[in-house]
């Protein structure tokens, strides 16, 4: 199972960050995404508010049982086996952290599921491939820039890198010039102020953008 969705990601190219959006505009907000093309969303936990958490995980459920699998949703920041247990409960079929914690990425394959956390550096990409993870997320990639992943990538061409931090339509594709099979988007693409005002045909033009930006990759 955790290889069928590893290939959709890779091939999907860019996962939607999804922050801070009420789950009751989750469909719809999905919706937009996957008119636009896209069909990776990643749905993440507040780990300043954990009393939030349920929020997370009625998103995700929400996109599982009205977008079945045309979206492959995942969940994001998660930062502990217990959460993992969580978010695969829910449905999410990735999990996504900001860093690289052993126990979380075991326990996400040890669950069959894509693990995918967060590195800065050669050591800690590295350490999280040895620990079985499928993607490294190389963060924040916006202040590292592309040619420092390019850098990075030089001797780590086995593992599979994404890009997310402040990746835009203008600069996606750098990412993938230096090696990246990947970008994850927040911000910029999923704007809290659209959602809230209903401008979900903006987001799926915003979501366009990125899939033309791609396209030769």
């Amino acid at each position: 199972m955790s290889k069928a969705v590893l290939d959709k990601i890779k091939e999907g190219k860019v996962i939607a960050i999804v922050r801070g959006i009420p789950s009751k505009d989750i469909v719809k907000l999905a919706n937009a995404m996957y008119a636009g093309g896209l069909n990776c969303i990643e749905v993440t936990f507040d780990q300043s508010n954990p009393a939030d958490f349920s929020a997370t995980l009625d998103s995700i459920r929400a996109i599982k049982e009205n977008l079945g699998d045309k979206i492959f949703v995942g969940a994001g920041t998660v930062m502990s086996v217990e959460q993992v247990h969580m978010a695969v409960e829910a449905g999410a079929e990735y999990i996504i952290s900001p860093n690289v914690d052993e126990a979380v990425i075991k326990e996400t394959k040890k669950l069959d599921k894509v693990s995918i956390p967060g590195a800065m550096t050669a050591t800690e990409a590295a350490l999280a491939y040895s620990y079985g993870a499928d993607i490294v997320k190389m963060f924040p990639a916006g202040v590292l820039g592309a040619a420092y992943i390019k850098a990075i990538k030089s001797p780590l061409k086995h593992i599979p890198m994404t890009a997310v931090g402040s990746v835009n339509p203008q600069n996606c594709a750098e990412f993938f010039k230096a090696g990246c099979c990947g970008v994850g988007v927040g911000g910029n693409l999923v704007s809290k102020k659209l959602v809230d005002e209903g401008r979900f045909d903006e987001i799926t033009a915003v979501a366009k953008e990125y899939v033309d930006a791609l396209k030769d990759f």
